[in-house]
């Protein structure tokens, strides 16, 4: 246990020491700097001739936001009909079927949102074609999207008056080419050498302790697991994502991939820091969010460390803690320690099952991904807390009697009535998917029974597997209860629709936000400016985010957990 506790310090200590360097170098990229990795400049001018784009060409808001979505409303088509058709298409050894057009449409929307909300299992549900040329390729393209969205974000910012944030394509290139496959690329030799697979052979015969034989899949493990972390995606090569031996083979694989999970969203926030040269700035966004982070951990490592008291009722030792639906080799440290780490960013992906953990690490599991801010997805995590930001500095204008002013800009109706949209839709679609959810199981189990009956745990824990699953689709994360039986049509539409809505709502309404002020004239800060770097300000925007976000769903999670907690407890 020791061991356990002390890996996890480790790993925390090495984010917090490595993201500050490289968050200098992801400005220095964005501001178009000279970095090491200038050599890329070759491929990139390549892919920009042949794809008939000019790099240098600047956007307002508008056109930027026309080019990522259409960008993402291509890869759609071409994700659907390679998943639908992956039976006839190569790379196919263990000859897995192709996937239903509604299991094809949640899968598409999932990864395309940087989500991971698989309903289908890896080893049968996909092929190593569809494994490499939609999840894979998607896993680029998405983290790069939120990145591109955020270094406009930047750019708006950081100017005093412009009616342009950048250009879209050149972001999302040196998103790809400079930061996310340098990176995935030592991730993945890490991975190699330790064991995970990479190859394109058909699954492997093995002989087990039993003496039976057993099939084990294989495939490109090693090229899409980097990536899937890094990008904040997650979505798990093999069925159990990062519990099997295969994906997450050893402590140091489950340090590294945890590591990988977080770096890029902490790096993030000290790019903001470098890029406005403002770093105290960064300081205190970073404070928030590392605090409520730590939070989250303590909690759930006490929690899983401690032991289920049933179990102990029944006279069996809980020193080694609560070891349901955890991985021996790891421990519930480790898996306390991910469990956290995967829900305060988007990435979704797990090294033990959620469904087991004890009650309020549950509930921290969720509320994480419910407030949706500290860290988040790469990218798209600053751009949610850039909401609450504006939020919080117009609350603190009219506190105090001055009218509200960010980074020199002043913020009037229109912005405030675009970030109350976004932070509000979060807990709107969430909640009424899940009333939805309850309405049908309660009042039509006719259907529910035909889908399969859905729940395998009636009660408190039951209704946390449905506001899980719409929680998770919301705040693009993927991770699940899966104590629910979600490949149905009913789970499959729903979700999807909630993806969409909680991935490009968001991004539209903060790029919104950052052109609109952009545009504004700027006004040199005075006596009576409010400081938006002091530790002062960032309590207050911890305060309304904990208000807007956190207690809307309260009454949710009393019904859930926090009854459930009581029941054991």
């Amino acid at each position: 246990m020791n061991t356990e506790i002390l890996g996890v310090i480790l790993q925390w200590v090495a984010l917090v020491v490595l993201c500050y360097p490289l968050g200098r170098y992801i400005a220095k990229v964005y501001r178009g700097e000279r970095t090491w990795l200038d050599f890329m400049a070759p491929l990139e001018r390549g892919i920009y001739k042949v794809c008939g784009i000019r790099e240098d060409e600047e956007m307002d808001w508008k056109q930027f936001l026309k080019a990522l979505l259409m960008v993402n409303l291509f890869w759609f088509f071409w994700g659907m009909l390679l998943l639908v058709f992956q039976g006839y298409l190569p790379m196919n050894p263990d000859g897995n079927p192709g996937q239903t057009p509604d299991l094809a449409f949640n899968t598409c929307i999932s990864f395309m949102v940087n989500c991971n909300l698989q309903h289908y299992s890896g080893e049968s549900g996909l092929t190593y074609f569809t494994q490499l040329f939609v999840i894979m390729l998607f896993q680029f393209i998405t983290a790069a999207t939120g990145m591109a969205a955020l270094g406009g974000v930047f750019k708006a910012m950081a100017s005093k008056s412009t009616h342009t944030i950048g250009n879209f394509w050149n972001l999302l290139m040196k998103s790809s080419t400079r930061i996310l496959l340098p990176l995935a690329l030592v991730v993945g030799f890490i991975l190699i050498i330790e064991g995970t697979p990479m190859g394109f052979d058909g699954k492997m015969k093995l002989t087990t302790l039993e003496g039976q034989e057993q099939l084990v899949s294989q495939g490109p493990a090693a090229a899409i697991i980097p990536i899937k972390q890094l990008g904040t995606n997650g979505g798990g090569y093999y069925g159990v994502n990062s519990s099997h031996p295969l994906e997450n083979p050893t402590y140091l694989t489950n340090m590294v991939e945890c590591w990988s999970i977080l770096i890029l969203p902490m790096a993030m926030v000290f790019a903001l820091g470098f890029y406005l040269k403002r770093k105290k700035l960064a300081y205190s966004i970073f404070g928030v969010m590392l605090f409520a982070y730590l939070v989250s951990v303590g909690i759930n490592t006490y929690y899983e460390t401690k032991g289920n008291p049933m179990i102990s009722a029944m006279g069996i030792d809980q020193q080694a803690g609560a070891m349901e639906g955890k991985e021996t080799r790891l421990g519930p440290a480790a898996t306390a320690l991910w469990s956290c780490t995967t829900t305060v960013t988007s990435n979704g992906s797990v090294n033990g099952m959620h469904d087991s953990t004890m009650p309020l690490s549950g509930m921290m599991e969720m509320l994480n991904m419910q407030i949706n801010t500290w860290f988040g997805g790469v990218g798209v995590g600053f751009m949610n807390y850039y909401a609450f930001l504006i939020i919080a500095v117009f609350i603190s204008g009219l506190m105090v009697g001055r009218t509200p002013e960010f980074l020199g800009k002043k913020v009037e109706a229109r912005e405030m009535k675009i970030a109350t949209i976004v932070a509000l839709a979060h807990p709107f679609v969430i909640l009424i998917g899940t009333a939805v959810a309850c309405y049908y199981w309660v009042y039509n189990p006719a259907f529910v029974e035909a889908e399969g009956g859905w729940l395998n745990n009636p009660g408190f824990h039951g209704f946390s597997e449905m506001l899980y699953e719409y929680t998770s689709a919301s705040a693009n994360n993927g991770s699940g209860f899966e104590g629910l039986g979600d490949n149905t049509y009913f789970w499959n539409f729903t979700t999807g629709l909630a993806l969409i809505i909680s991935r490009y709502l968001p991004i539209v309404g903060q790029v919104a936000i950052a052109g609109l002020l952009a545009q504004k004239k700027y006004i040199p800060e005075s006596a009576g400016t409010l400081k938006t770097d002091t530790a002062t300000f960032a309590v207050m925007t911890f305060s309304v985010i904990f208000i807007v976000a956190a207690l809307s769903f309260f009454p949710a999670l009393t019904l859930g957990p926090i009854a459930e907690y009581f029941s054991i407890y």
